[in-house]
């Protein structure tokens, strides 16, 4: 029963962090939208996965206005980060 239970915390942090990351790219530049993904969201906060510095550096620019959107759609104010995933297309 725990392993069930676990197993549906994690679906459902995976459909709310998709979801998530289609209100964030109402708002971000056409230029990024195919770069970033949605990570993992937990207590502490969210990850944006992306593929190199120089948009991971564009994107933290766009924090004010992603958290601020996440927040007018409802979404429970949290930590936004930008993560690097190295090897990523």
């Amino acid at each position: 029963m725990s392993a069930s239970t676990t197993l549906a915390d994690l679906l459902r942090r995976l459909k709310e962090a998709e979801a998530r990351l289609e209100t964030v790219r109402g708002v971000l530049p056409p230029g990024l939208k195919p770069h970033v993904r949605a990570g993992v969201l937990d207590e502490t906060g969210w990850n944006l996965l992306v593929p190199n510095g120089a948009v991971a550096a564009k994107l933290r620019q766009c924090l004010p206005e992603i958290e601020q959107a996440l927040v007018e759609r409802g979404w429970k104010p949290t930590s936004v980060r930008v993560k690097v995933q190295s090897g990523q297309a």
